[in-house]
């Protein structure tokens, strides 16, 4: 497996970190990570969301979460939007590359330690839907049978060290 996240703490926060390099331009990856189509192909669930400081985040239909609305807790289009998702703070950045491509970094400052293993996992297979969204390839988001599979991602953030302990929702305890 390549391209594996990080393990990070940030002002003492237990966070991972995420950072995937597409050849488009900024205003395209924008589109997928910060507007409710685009983030219909990848996202684990589907959102409506005020894209301004304040403006409200729903969340429905993730198989395994019921997470209550959050906030736009900063938004500078196209480069930066940060957004609460239950107890976590989600953290988009892009930076346009001069080859005329995009990186973009994904920030997860997650509740728990021991969330971090689980959660990378997730957002793996997010990020590989993200990935084929970018493509042009067809996608049916992370909880689909053609998603890569969440527990090989696991097993390999398990041996990479992150920490772990935290429930897996719809594994059983």
């Amino acid at each position: 497996m390549t391209d594996l996240g990080s393990y990070v703490e940030l002002d003492g926060r237990p966070a991972v970190r995420f950072v995937r390099t597409y050849p488009h331009p900024i205003e395209r990856v924008w589109a997928a990570v910060a507007t409710p189509e685009g983030l219909a192909r990848w996202f684990p669930a589907t959102v409506d969301i005020d894209l301004r400081p304040g403006g409200v985040v729903s969340y429905g239909n993730d198989p395994y979460l019921q997470v209550e609305p959050g906030r736009v807790l900063a938004c500078d289009p196209p480069t930066y939007l940060a957004i609460s998702w239950g107890g976590d703070e989600l953290r988009f950045q892009l930076e346009s590359l001069e080859d005329g491509g995009c990186r973009f970094t994904l920030l997860d400052l997650i509740d728990a330690r021991d969330a971090a293993a689980r959660n990378a996992a997730g957002w793996d297979v997010c990020l590989a839907e993200l990935g084929k969204h970018l493509a042009g390839q067809p996608t049916q988001g992370p909880h689909s049978s053609t998603a890569k599979p969440w527990r090989p991602c696991y097993e390999a953030y398990l041996a990479a060290g992150l920490p772990s302990g935290a429930q897996v929702p719809g594994v059983g305890a």
